[in-house]
């Protein structure tokens, strides 16, 4: 999903600030790319053209005028950040990918995701 909007051409990505695995993503993602991360929970949404129901359900990337939510947002900062491997599988999972992204999203508090949320810390931690 893309929307044009204005953002003065930062990349700035709104995510779940409750959710431990979406801030240890963001932490990752930010130490390679420069970004700007607001939880969506302190955020002047309406300033994005998103609600508190989208942002509740998925990430978002607005870079420039183009916005990108879910998997497409993961896609694309996997792709800024050269995790073109990363990239190029989600990509070529396609409907399979997204449907992933949108179960990890929806199941945060679920086992795998704290397995995938110590992995990530680990990461961080390199």
């Amino acid at each position: 999903m893309m929307k044009k909007i204005d953002n003065s051409g930062r990349t700035t990505v709104i995510f779940d600030g409750q959710c431990e695995f979406c801030k240890n993503c963001v932490i990752w993602v930010s130490k390679k790319l420069e970004i700007v991360s607001i939880a969506y929970q302190e955020a002047d949404l309406s300033k994005f053209g998103l609600s508190t129901s989208e942002c509740a359900k998925q990430v978002y990337v607005i870079d420039g005028q183009k916005q990108y939510g879910g998997a497409s947002a993961v896609r694309y900062l996997l792709r800024r950040r050269r995790n073109y491997l990363m990239h190029l599988l989600l990509t070529i999972a396609g409907p399979l990918g997204d449907y992933g992204y949108k179960w990890v999203a929806a199941n945060r508090n679920s086992n795998l995701v704290k397995v995938l949320n110590k992995v990530v810390i680990k990461l961080n931690n390199r």
